[in-house]
């Protein structure tokens, strides 16, 4: 039995192919679509290709078969010839495909009624999904909701349990609502912070945008803007931390109430997951190995280039730091 020249090349070109597409990348998840079929979508069209790419003909051997010939009015006599025939033993139909599962992980879920940024991992990436479920890695949202009703999920799908006016409502009234609930979680902020408030370090933290809880914590509101109002429709952008969708629908329900109102979600898009923003997301027609190969290059190019940015920054520091303590050591010993 032996392989040809080329099928090696192309064994070796699926193994390439399969160490390339390991990594993390992010994908769009459209509205209405489980986060399951888009990770099995991703991970079909990587097989399909893997396979594609890894295809050999299958070996061949040298067998000795026998043969009748026939030599006038005489018996026929039996011959063996040499004939190279295939291994069908290593057909592709009997052995199945050289790749059969690759592990696709997923990082923060969607509900099928969410759309948005959606972290997807590649093989031993997975591990790097850890790193997204810290309590300190914020996601931002786009929200929408509608003022006049409330139903049973808080969404504009389910069943309306209640109906009321919203000609009292006005912009400044709203953005006072959402003050108030960004001081509210703010407070819990530094609660879960563990961080004496009375400290430089904290304040140092507080300044660069550091503070955030320790360990898992309840839901934390840290941004919450308002960029559309139209009644009775309105649009929030929203930056929180340990979210689920079902409490950002919640969130805007609570906001009709303290309005002495009633309000409905009725979209949710996430937009930023920790790195990952909605401009790296690959949409459908994208979700190939080519274009999957190019957004986790882009995502390493991009960490390496932060991780740099932050090795110089806080060299940068230290410097200045070492600097404001020699300038003070020489001004106590000029006075003494």
């Amino acid at each position: 039995m032996y392989y040809s020249f080329g099928a090696l090349c192309e064994s070796r070109m699926a193994a390439r192919l399969f160490r390339r597409v390991q990594g993390l990348f992010c994908v769009y998840k459209p509205p209405g679509v489980h986060w399951k079929l888009v990770r099995d979508t991703v991970e079909t069209n990587l097989l399909q290709e893997l396979n594609a790419s890894a295809a050999r003909p299958v070996p061949r051997e040298v067998r000795y078969l026998l043969s009748q010939s026939c030599t006038g009015d005489g018996p026929k006599a039996l011959t063996l010839s040499a004939a190279s025939v295939p291994v069908l033993s290593e057909h592709p139909l009997v052995t199945g495909p050289d790749f059969q599962r690759i592990r696709v992980g997923v990082g923060h879920r969607l509900d099928a009624f969410s759309s948005g940024v959606l972290v997807l991992g590649v093989g031993n990436a997975n591990k790097a999904l850890n790193d997204l479920y810290s309590p300190r890695v914020t996601r931002d949202y786009t929200v929408e909701g509608e003022f006049g009703t409330a139903t049973d999920d808080f969404s504009n799908l389910g069943r309306v349990i209640e109906r009321s006016t919203y000609d009292h409502i006005t912009r400044d009234k709203l953005e006072r609502i959402l003050a108030m609930l960004q001081g509210v979680n703010q407070k819990a902020l530094l609660t879960y912070s563990k961080v004496d408030m009375r400290t430089q370090e904290a304040y140092e933290m507080a300044v660069q945008g550091l503070l955030g809880p320790e360990d898992k914590s309840v839901p934390i509101l840290l941004g919450l803007r308002c960029i559309r109002f139209e009644p009775p429709n309105f649009t929030l952008e929203i930056q929180v931390l340990n979210e689920t969708q079902k409490y950002l629908r919640k969130v805007v329900h609570e906001i009709g109430l303290e309005l002495r109102s009633t309000a409905v979600c009725k979209s949710i898009r996430r937009t930023r997951d920790g790195r990952f923003t909605v401009h790296h997301a690959l949409t459908r027609n994208q979700w190939t190995a080519a274009e999957i190969m190019k957004a986790i290059q882009q995502y390493h190019t991009t960490k390496k280039r932060t991780r740099v940015i932050q090795e110089q920054n806080e060299l940068h520091d230290k410097k200045q730091d070492t600097t404001h303590s020699q300038s003070t050591t020489d001004k106590v010993d000029a006075v003494v």
